[in-house]
């Protein structure tokens, strides 16, 4: 494996003290279980991969981004965190830890951090809120990869956890980490029957073990490498435009 320049796990401070960087990226994701045939790590390993994908298109063209190492301790939904190792991190303990990051980053002349969150469970809007006024001289914006493109146009299954989607993701990067699609279960869960949460009136947190017997939301069984190829590839390209303009922009002119 060649070392990327843009990835800070595999640099070295040759690259790093001869290098001025624009954006640091900060993949966010989860440790939980994800059916019977994903890794425990899905949401974190996808989402290191696709920073690392659009930072190396962004790279190409010039933006001198930086990955961090992916945070791998997401905010859980109730009767997810008694399952065995399902690593649950309050959204307080998150708020510290983004808060101790930005401080360094600040302190380095980092001006511009993204967010790259890529667990459902995780809710970063008000932590920069709260955040962003402590660090006036930081631009922090947030990227949710999962919620940016029509999935319909990808994937024949719906569902939002270890699904056809995040199973055809892994299958692409990881294929040495999914189980047969036999082992999988199907992904049948359970909806309120409140129609008020049904039809968004209303939110409420789901209680994972009344809603799945197997963990995952969505039938993963018409996944392929292909299609998680296909969708990541546009994804990246989205992100990657995104960290092109955000490197070159001049945070004292960011209105129209």
């Amino acid at each position: 494996m060649n070392a990327k320049p843009f990835v800070l796990e595999q640099t070295n401070w040759k690259q790093v003290k001869n290098q001025k960087y624009d954006v640091a990226i900060l993949p966010w994701g989860a440790t939980e279980p994800h059916n019977y045939h994903l890794p425990y790590g899905t949401d974190s390993l996808e989402t290191a991969k696709i920073a690392e994908q659009a930072a190396g298109k962004a790279w190409e063209k010039g933006a001198k981004v930086m990955v961090l190492p992916v945070i791998p301790l997401g905010a859980q939904n109730m009767g997810q965190i008694e399952m065995p190792f399902c690593l649950h991190t309050k959204p307080s303990t998150q708020l510290l830890i983004l808060k101790d990051l930005l401080t360094a980053l600040s302190g380095q002349g980092i001006k511009k951090l993204v967010l790259m969150n890529g667990h459902g469970g995780n809710d970063f809007k008000p932590l920069v809120r709260e955040l962003q006024p402590q660090f006036p001289d930081v631009f922090i914006s947030l990227v949710e990869w999962f919620r940016m493109i029509d999935q319909e146009d990808y994937f024949e299954e719906a569902g939002d956890h270890a699904n056809e989607m995040e199973t055809s993701i892994i299958m692409h990067f990881f294929p040495g980490l999914v189980l047969p699609l036999d082992e999988a279960g199907d992904g049948d869960a359970k909806a309120f029957k409140l129609q008020g949460l049904k039809n968004k009136t209303a939110w409420a947190p789901r209680q994972w073990d009344k809603v799945s017997a197997d963990t995952g939301v969505g039938n993963p069984k018409k996944a392929t490498a292909e299609k998680g190829k296909k969708f990541v590839d546009d994804v990246t390209t989205q992100i990657a435009d995104y960290f092109v303009e955000l490197a070159a922009c001049d945070l004292g002119n960011m209105y129209e």
